[in-house]
């Protein structure tokens, strides 16, 4: 009975996270409209910041909490899961996707390069303070290399009315409140659920919190596809997969340094970067993106668990 409640309070919290995430990423979008940035970089920040909030949350309350695990296992599982899983379900969903090659290289590379480096950094069986402060600064550098190679590129959005700015500030912010009460909710709950199942915390947090936190950049990306935004679909799907490798896993241990179990976290942290890797020489070799490499994509994902739960 202690499970079923648990795993009610898990659902309502993801569900109300993700609810929120799509208000935040439609606020915050409108709020940049005045500014000459592209939709690209404004699904590579913005979309990703505002869609990885649950993700972002959880590492700081799990850091808090002493339970690294759930923290590295949110968010490498993140990373694989939206670059394989939701990145691969988008096309039997939406339409076939164009995707130009120099984005897919450069975003693909340095996320590939950063779950490379959390690995390392984790080898110690220890997230500290200072590998937490070079991942949020390794986000930081990357976004800004982004932004100056110009990897990807689309008209700017529409500027928006001025008297509309402090509404959509002000929604941002209060949506973002509701992203963060409904992920501390789940994060308690799987930590409940983990501890009556005696199931390990990283495994739960890898295939379980995961999916559950990726259902944001889903429902975003569904959306501004069929709005016909795919400039901002496709960079909120790499931005938010690079944000989980380093600014997500990086801003928990930066305030509240954690143990690790560094076993677990290593093998599935060198996995998701070979299958990022995978996944961008695929869509890069192709630039389109159909169900055929969509279903190449789910598959890396399924292999996971055969890797992972060895």
């Amino acid at each position: 009975m202690a499970i079923l409640m648990w795993a009610a309070l898990a659902v309502a919290g993801f569900w109300v996270a993700l609810a929120a995430s799509r208000r935040v990423a439609t606020h915050a979008t409108a709020l940049v409209r005045a500014t000459n940035l592209s939709p690209f970089v404004v699904g590579v920040v913005v979309l990703a910041i505002g869609t990885d909030i649950p993700e972002i949350v959880n590492s700081i309350v799990t850091s808090a909490a002493g339970h690294g695990d759930l923290n590295v296992g949110d968010s490498i599982g993140s990373t694989l899961t939206q670059m394989t899983l939701v990145l691969g379900i988008l096309p039997f969903l939406t339409r076939t996707m164009d995707i130009q090659r120099r984005a897919v290289v450069a975003i693909g590379g340095l996320t590939a390069l950063a779950v490379l480096v959390g690995v390392v950094l984790i080898g110690d069986g220890r997230l500290g303070r200072l590998d937490g402060i070079l991942l949020v600064v390794g986000w930081v550098a990357a976004i800004w290399a982004i932004n100056r190679a110009d990897v990807w590129w689309s008209p700017p959005l529409p500027e928006a009315a001025d008297g509309g700015r402090i509404i959509h500030g002000l929604a941002t912010f209060g949506f973002l409140l509701v992203v963060a009460l409904g992920s501390v909710a789940s994060v308690a709950a799987m930590i409940e659920i983990a501890e009556i199942l005696a199931v390990p915390e990283y495994v739960i947090s890898f295939f379980g919190a995961s999916i559950g936190t990726s259902l944001p950049e889903l429902i975003v990306d569904i959306t501004a596809i069929r709005a016909g935004a795919m400039a901002l679909a496709v960079g909120d799907i790499l931005g938010s997969s690079l944000v989980d490798a380093t600014l997500s896993i990086g801003i928990g241990p930066s305030l509240f340094p954690t143990p690790i179990d560094a076993e677990s976290a290593i093998i599935g942290g060198l996995y998701t970067a070979v299958a990022i890797g995978m996944v961008t020489v695929l869509l890069s070799t192709t630039r389109r993106h159909s169900r055929l490499t969509g279903a190449a994509l789910i598959g890396l994902y399924v292999l996971s668990y055969v890797v992972v739960l060895r």
